[in-house]
């Protein structure tokens, strides 16, 4: 990949429309100044004393974040929240960041997900998480729309990433049934980028693209398998293209991405970053680099290309998930100590 390269690959995202359909979650941090705990009269417990409240997009929401920092053209939000005051942060969130959401469902119900995490103001380090998740189905008429939504807005886009958050089967945005009308769909539009990334159900998808990390990508393995190291993820990354049909991206921690087509499988080698690092939404930022690079008409390599520059630069924001603007990227580009 050259300079001029990236640099008009990037130029053209601003053409784009990418939807992002899954679960959407507010993350919410409340900065907490140790220095000023109290004691509850009540229980003799801390107090802890929060000083600033900051709301962010987050799960799918840091998916549309990072497409929006790359300034994508358009970006579109197919999912569920609750009829509630998360939702509403969220959703405020979201329309900061450029983000349609005409296709949100507000649902009477179901709360709006949300992962709520205290953070130190004097070292940044994030403390005890709270989670409000939906622990029940979604409801089938729920599922309908979705579906009927999905089918709907494929007409107008470009690219589709599906984020499943939810470990409870089911209970999020990604049901089976939902999975199984992506599986439908994605062959009857050949010209529209389909990646999916799942916290827990990565192995159920169908012709679509999968985006896992190394260890979702050795579980595919089974546990009776003699194979070892290396052998043990090329066995894995051919379970996921033989279920799926389509390639395959594993991403390695600081040693990169793996990416694997059906007939050839490379490794774009990490960028070092000193410490301190933060790798949360760092695979969000992946997935939004790969499909934008993708829909731009890159190859299955070049877009690990961009994805492994995008995540070097989130992977530095302390405290908060990182996105990474083309100006970014093209600095990192020419800063990287090798070839990229």
């Amino acid at each position: 990949m050259t300079h001029s390269y990236l640099k008009e690959l990037l130029g053209s995202f601003s053409d784009l429309a990418i939807l992002v359909i899954g679960d959407f979650f507010l993350d919410r941090y409340l900065e907490v100044d140790p220095g000023l705990a109290e004691v509850s009269l009540e229980t003799g417990l801390e107090a802890r004393q929060v000083v600033r409240v900051r709301n962010r997009p987050g799960a799918a929401g840091t998916v549309t974040g990072n497409l929006n920092a790359l300034e994508v053209g358009q970006i579109r939000a197919l999912g569920v929240i609750g009829e509630d005051g998360q939702g509403y942060d969220l959703k405020a969130g979201l329309h900061a960041s450029r983000v349609d959401t005409r296709d949100l469902m507000e649902v009477s119900g179901r709360v709006t997900p949300t992962y709520t995490k205290p953070v130190l103001i004097t070292t940044g380090k994030e403390m005890e998480r709270l989670d409000i998740k939906n622990r029940s189905p979604l409801p089938r008429d729920v599922e309908d729309h979705i579906l009927t939504a999905l089918e709907n807005l494929l007409e107008e886009v470009h690219g589709v990433i599906v984020l499943d958050q939810v470990q409870e089967r089911n209970c999020g945005v990604i049901t089976d049934r939902v999975r199984a009308g992506i599986a439908r769909l994605a062959p009857e539009y050949p010209h529209v980028v389909f990646l999916a990334d799942s916290r827990s159900h990565i192995g159920l998808f169908r012709n679509v693209m999968v985006k896992v990390n190394r260890e979702e990508a050795l579980k595919a393995v089974s546990r009776n398998s003699r194979t070892e190291g290396g052998k043990c993820l090329d066995a894995a990354v051919q379970s996921f293209m033989e279920r799926t049909g389509r390639p395959v991206y594993v991403t390695l921690g600081p040693e990169g991405i793996l990416c694997a087509d059906g007939e050839v499988t490379d490794r774009v080698p990490g960028i070092p970053v000193p410490h301190p690092i933060d790798i949360v939404g760092a695979g969000d930022s992946v997935s939004a680099g790969i499909v934008s690079a993708l829909c731009a008409g890159a190859s299955c390599l070049d877009a690990a290309r961009v994805g492994v520059l995008v995540s070097s630069i989130t992977i530095q924001q302390i405290g908060t998930t990182g996105t990474a603007s083309p100006a970014q990227v093209l600095q990192r580009f020419e800063e990287s100590p090798q070839e990229v």
